[in-house]
């Protein structure tokens, strides 16, 4: 009987002959028993034309169970036959026959059709079952092997007591289905099996070459069904969290409670997941109402604190799932937890989320009766937390950028040792704007935190610089008087003496030093004036176009002057500053990992440093008073390490230079503001911005009594007004010194009165240059 599956024609009938032919030849000549009931078979079926050849009409076997039943115990063996999911179908239309219990309770409906419904889409469900006969064709009729190609299927069916999907994995079996061609097979050349093998899996290249009306199926196909509930809805949970919606999106987070209330087999389980975030737990549950695609817009926010001492704590703390079996019955319930039993949760299982070893967050899943988690159930939710982690984090650092974007817009660049505290105001910035409120960022204020300033400075910088603009302008006015000289003495023509006169002028002025307008003028006469007679000037004699070229060949291309002075001093001190910066952000981040701090630094001629350290800085507001002392020393030592490196780069310089250090203790707390219009911290409060006062006047400082400044080249001043500052540096001199970093010849000095500056005191003390190596600081801080 010509039947047609999908709009496909397929001659397919059912017929027992082919498991009446593995009966004779492969049970009857082993046991005479299955001989004898062989015989029995033959003889009912004889007795019965309705179950010869080729059956048209399926119904008809459902009176015949009789006979079907032992004949099929070839197939479904008695020992399994109760508990095995299988049964045997119509060749190619798939209609069931004859079944197995199980097989009957779970897939066969009242009209003895196929319940539910393939994983697939329904084209691609038609279009394995059309592949998987195209394969049978190739395999029986033209030997081509399909070994190894999947012909399973993945059937969804509903559970009769929870309503829930399960999932089976059907896998035919047809090996009683007899395929033969009722013409003529077309023949395949080798390139035709070549272009098959090629696209074997690809149903409109096999429709080229195979005409499925040219065939006849007849058999049964065996299929068995085995419940893959478990693993599909893993790897389906692991597609659904490569989208991030399906987890910070209440569509989202509610497919994803579904697709975990089928796992655990629980149509009343709900599910919940913490992100932690600084002080705060983010909790994703079914009851957002937002579309939103976010971890922060569509969770509940609430502080670490009020969970202290809580399952989910105690979860986080011991780093493992834990199984709650009545959370109504826990000693001393947190708030948290008696707002739970009273919506009713009694069971639970939480499982920590993390990610490269970090706790980052909470997996729950909850159910309102007691004891109804098991350790199965408990293994099952390990399982699947990874995959929660990675989206989870995934949603942490979306939730980061928005954050950072925040802090970029309104601070830029923020020091990693203060992170946390604009961190914490974006979050809650963000908080505000979400309820609706016209929000801005709060005000960033440090309490009582010590500051520590420190400079190197380039000692004669302005020296230097002036005496390389000297040099270069006395070169170009001399080779612009040489021209004027051969011009003059080929043409003596008045104005070329005069511009030869006044050329002479300036570099006489200049020999005496260079004025802060020296350069713009000289620069004006000689691009304005002199130079612009050179064209006319250039064919009146070989030694006129000689000197007009030495005067060109001299000049720098971009700066359009002679410039070789002023950038052999801007190289140096480009060199120079590099190599402190770089030696002083290398041993600020070592010194980070021990004592977190505030820390900027600047180049101009040299470098500067501001630091400020505090409990209120640290996110834990703790700091131990001894690290105060400690970031003192390592001032000096920092500064031994700075006039170290300006002695090693020293003969590297093609301007030699040299640097005077310095330090400023003030160990009265101060407030610091981070000034949102300007992007950056400043001292907060009046009395504060004294110490901004008196650090912006340091490096003009004079000794009192005499006419000498107090930074000196390869020496370190230590500026201070308080007593017990002074005698707490002392200490740390002397010890320098007993390591043999600071040279014996320590000062005590008065410095002179400065505008609102006054009673100033300061230590200055030499550098041992000898002993100049870099791993000496190391060694300090070993020893």
């Amino acid at each position: 009987m010509g039947k047609k599956i999908f709009d496909f024609p397929i001659n397919s009938m059912v017929s027992l002959e082919p498991l009446l032919d593995f009966w004779e030849k492969n049970l009857v000549p082993e046991c005479h028993h299955m001989a004898h009931m062989f015989n029995e078979i033959k003889q009912k079926i004889s007795e019965n034309p309705e179950l010869q050849g080729s059956i048209k009409d399926v119904s008809v076997l459902n009176e015949y169970y009789d006979v079907l039943t032992p004949l099929m115990s070839a197939v479904f063996p008695p020992a399994s036959y109760s508990t095995e999911i299988a049964g045997a179908l119509t060749p190619c239309s798939f209609e069931p026959f004859f079944a197995t219990p199980q097989f009957q309770k779970l897939f066969i409906d009242e009209d003895r059709f196929l319940k539910g419904s393939f994983s697939q889409e329904i084209e691609s469900a038609r279009d394995g079952k059309l592949l998987r006969i195209y394969l049978l064709i190739l395999d029986r009729i033209y030997n081509i092997n399909v070994e190894g190609l999947n012909n399973s299927t993945t059937r969804i069916v509903p559970d009769e007591k929870t309503g829930l999907d399960r999932y089976f994995r059907i896998v035919p079996d047809f090996q009683f289905v007899d395929v033969k061609a009722l013409l003529n097979p077309k023949d395949l050349s080798d390139e035709d099996r070549s272009a098959i093998e090629e696209d074997i899996t690809d149903i409109h290249v096999l429709q080229k070459y195979i005409d499925l009306d040219q065939f006849e199926f007849t058999g049964f196909t065996v299929v068995r069904a085995m419940d893959v509930t478990e693993s599909e809805i893993v790897s389906i949970l692991e597609k659904d969290l490569i989208d991030q919606q399906s987890i910070f999106s209440c569509d989202g987070i509610k497919l994803l409670e579904s697709r975990l209330q089928v796992l655990f087999k629980r149509p009343d389980l709900a599910v919940g997941i913490g992100a932690l975030q600084g002080d705060q737990v983010m909790i994703i549950k079914n009851d957002c109402n937002s579309n939103i695609n976010c971890l922060f817009s569509n969770s509940h926010h609430i502080n670490l604190d009020e969970v202290q001492g809580s399952v989910w704590m105690n979860a986080i703390e011991q780093e493992k799932t834990l199984r709650i079996a009545d959370l109504r019955e826990k000693p001393d319930p947190v708030p948290a937890e008696q707002q739970a039993v009273s919506a009713g949760i009694r069971s639970m299982l939480l499982s920590p989320l993390s990610y490269q070893g970090k706790i980052i967050g909470l997996l729950e899943v909850l159910i309102c009766k007691p004891n109804d988690f098991g350790p199965i159930e408990a293994m099952l939710l390990e399982q699947i937390a990874p995959i929660f982690s990675v989206a989870l984090k995934r949603g942490i650092d979306e939730l980061g950028k928005a954050v950072q974007s925040i802090i970029k817009e309104k601070c830029t660049a923020v020091h990693p040792s203060v992170e946390w505290r604009f961190e914490k105001a974006a979050m809650s910035h963000m908080e505000r704007t979400r309820e609706g409120a016209t929000s801005e960022i709060e005000p960033i204020i440090f309490k009582n935190v010590v500051p520590f300033y420190g400079q190197s400075d380039i000692r004669g910088s302005s020296f230097e610089r002036n005496k390389g603009i000297q040099k270069d302008l006395t070169r170009q006015l001399t080779l612009a008087f040489d021209v004027m000289t051969a011009a003059s003495t080929e043409r003596p023509w008045p104005l070329l003496k005069e511009y030869k006169f006044r050329l002479g002028t300036k570099i006489e002025d200049i020999s005496n030093g260079v004025n802060s307008g020296d350069e713009n003028a000289v620069f004006s006469f000689l691009n304005n004036e002199v130079t612009p007679t050179f064209d006319d000037l250039m064919g009146l004699s070989p030694e006129i176009a000689k000197s007009i070229e030495n005067y060109n060949m001299a000049l720098d291309p971009v700066a359009g002057m002679i410039y070789d002075k002023r950038k052999e001093y801007e190289q140096s001190v480009s060199r120079l500053n590099k190599t402190l910066s770089a030696y002083l952000g290398k041993e600020d981040s070592q010194i980070q990992e021990n004592f977190p701090h505030y820390f900027e630094k600047r180049q101009t001629d040299g470098v500067d440093y501001m630091m400020y350290i505090g409990a209120s800085m640290m996110e834990n507001q703790r700091l131990a008073s001894f690290h105060i002392k400690n970031m003192t020393l390592w001032q000096l030592m920092i500064s031994c390490g700075l006039a170290w490196h300006t002695d090693n780069i020293k003969p590297e310089l093609k301007v030699p230079l040299d640097t005077c250090h310095l330090i400023l203790v003030n160990h009265t707390p101060l407030s610091i503001r981070f000034r949102f219009d300007e992007k950056r911290f400043d001292v907060d409060g009046a009395y504060d911005v004294r110490h901004e006062i008196i650090k912006s006047r340091l490096d003009k400082a004079m000794i009192k009594g005499k006419n000498e400044r107090l930074t000196q080249p390869n020496r370190i001043a230590v500026v201070y007004s308080d007593p017990s500052e002074g005698r707490e540096i002392r200490q740390h001199i002397a010890f320098l010194m007993s390591k043999g970093k600071l040279h014996d010849d320590m000062e005590s000095l008065d410095l002179d009165d400065m505008p609102e500056v006054r009673g100033l005191k300061a230590l200055r003390v030499g550098v041992n240059l000898e002993s100049k190596a870099v791993g000496n600081i190391i060694e300090m801080k070993a020893g």
